[in-house]
């Protein structure tokens, strides 16, 4: 009996072994089946780590390293994305903007993220209030009654204007990128200079004969804009006048409804047609159609005879 209990104890020592290097030989095989990656985290604060992970999504790796994220925090790439060994996962804040990884494959050229974030520089935006001078006009007045030579006679000083213009400024590295007027405000309105012109009188009979194919009427201070074809001047940007023409620079003006569409107007020295109306066009005043907006601005407000031309 003796020797058949031993022979039963050596048997269960065997059995027990070969299962323990069964476990053994297992736990190897998986260990080897399973891949570690090297894959680095960088927080918002800049502080780097290296992970030793067998995940592959950004979301998992980040759980196994305990890193949770607040409200106003995402990765780059996203918390879904699957990433591989040697990549990067970034912690930054949710206004962050990714610049874009640019790439010239002809050429061999590739720029990388790091390099595109140093030369990265925020937009910044500013409200600029300055005051822009508005020049006066000088109106003639001429009297052809008078019985001596010419003479030039200054019935009115004339004195410039100033407003006050608001413009949305924005910088990129100090540098001016764009400028967009918010609006503007007459402190003071120009006052015209008004200069009085006496023409020699002749005779008749020692006078040359004139012919002219044009005759004006009248003669009225107006108050002179001007406007372009955009839809801040407009409302549209059709160039389409309300007459139906297309609105030409140096000939289109919009005037109130006592010019019927067509007059031709004498504005400083220029024949202008009416051509188009305008919901602030009233009264005396007049808009003269230019062909960009940073024109209509350096025209800004003038004060100028205008006459019918027949």
């Amino acid at each position: 009996m003796k020797r058949e209990e031993k022979a039963s104890i050596s048997i269960m020592k065997i059995i027990c072994i070969s299962i323990i290097l069964i476990l053994i030989s297992g736990i190897g095989v998986m260990a080897v089946n399973t891949q570690l990656n090297d894959v680095k985290i960088v927080l918002q604060n800049g502080y780097e780590m290296t992970a030793l992970t067998s995940k592959t999504k950004v979301s998992d790796i980040l759980e196994e390293n305990n890193i949770i994220l607040e409200d106003n925090q995402k990765t780059i790439p996203d918390l879904d994305s699957e990433i591989a060994a040697g990549e990067t996962i970034k912690i930054t804040d949710k206004s962050y903007n990714e610049v874009q990884i640019a790439q010239i494959s002809e050429e061999g050229v590739e720029t990388s993220l790091d390099q595109l974030l140093e030369n990265y520089a925020p937009v910044t935006e500013k409200i600029v209030v300055e005051q822009v001078t508005i020049p006066y006009e000088t109106v003639t007045k001429n009297t052809t009654n008078a019985t001596t030579g010419t003479t030039n006679k200054v019935l009115q000083q004339g004195k410039d204007g100033l407003k006050e213009v608001t413009y949305k400024v924005k910088y990129q590295n100090d540098v001016e990128i764009e400028k967009t007027v918010i609006s503007e405000v007459v402190i003071t309105e120009p006052v015209d200079r008004i200069v009085q012109v006496q023409k020699v009188q002749t005779s008749r009979s020692s006078a040359l004969p004139r012919t002219s194919s044009t005759s004006t009427t009248g003669g009225t201070t107006y108050k002179i804009t001007a406007y372009c074809p955009c839809s801040k001047c407009c409302g549209k940007s059709t160039g389409r006048t309300a007459s139906g023409t297309k609105a030409t620079a140096g000939r289109t003006v919009a005037a109130s409804s006592k010019f019927a569409f067509g007059t031709k107007l004498n504005i400083g020295g220029h024949i202008y047609t009416v051509e188009d109306r305008g919901g602030a066009i009233n009264g005396n005043k007049i808009d003269i159609f230019v062909n960009s907006h940073a024109e209509a601005l350096q025209w800004g407000v003038r004060y100028m005879t205008v006459s019918v031309v027949n």
